[in-house]
C-alpha cells in the first residue's frame, strides 16, 4: 500500500527548495558582485603602477603583505614592498602594466590572477619586453577596502 503525501506538504517541501535555490543564487550573485569589485581594484592598481605612483602601488599592500618578486629575495611588508616598486621606477625606462583576467573572492579573502607585460633598458641600451603573469591574494579589511596579503609574478620569457 503506498503512502500518498498531502500535497501542503510537498508545496512544503517545494517552496523549501525553491527558496534554497534562490538563496544559493543570490549568495553566487553576490560573491559576483565582490569579484568584479575587486577586479576594479586591482584594475586601479595597474594605473598607479603606470602612472609610475610608488606611493599609490604601495598603498595597496597591506601592512604585513609579502610579495614574491622574480629573481629577488622577499619583500616583506608594505615598506619593503614601496622600496620594491621606488627601485623599479627608478629606472626612468621600466614600464609596466596589467590586466587582471580573473578573480574570486570568500568571505573576506580574495584573489586575482591575470597577466602583465613590462619594458625596460637592458644593459647593452636594447629595449627588453617581458610579458608574465600573476597571482595576488587579497584580504578585506573591516574598513572595507582590499589590500593585497600576497603579490607573485614571473615571466614568461625563459
Amino acid at each position: 500500500m503506498s503512502k500518498r503525501v498531502p500535497v501542503f506538504a510537498s508545496l512544503g517541501v517545494l517552496l523549501a527548495f525553491a527558496l534554497v535555490v534562490a538563496s544559493s543564487v543570490a549568495y553566487a550573485a553576490g560573491e559576483d558582485r565582490n569579484a568584479k569589485a575587486l577586479m576594479a581594484v586591482d584594475s586601479d592598481w595597474s594605473k598607479a603602477a603606470v602612472a609610475r605612483n610608488v606611493d599609490a602601488v604601495a598603498s595597496f599592500y597591506a601592512e604585513d603583505g609579502v610579495v614574491y618578486p622574480p629573481n629577488e629575495p622577499i619583500a616583506d611588508g608594505r615598506a619593503a614592498a614601496r622600496k620594491l616598486w621606488a627601485t623599479y621606477f627608478a629606472d626612468p625606462t621600466f614600464q609596466i602594466s596589467w590586466k587582471t583576467t580573473s578573480a574570486g573572492v570568500a568571505n573576506r579573502t580574495g584573489w586575482t590572477v591575470g597577466t602583465y607585460q613590462d619594458s625596460y633598458k637592458g644593459p647593452d641600451g636594447r629595449t627588453i619586453m617581458e610579458n608574465g603573469k600573476y597571482v595576488t591574494v587579497w584580504r578585506k579589511g573591516a574598513d572595507g577596502t582590499w589590500k593585497a596579503i600576497h603579490d607573485i609574478w614571473n615571466s614568461d620569457t625563459k
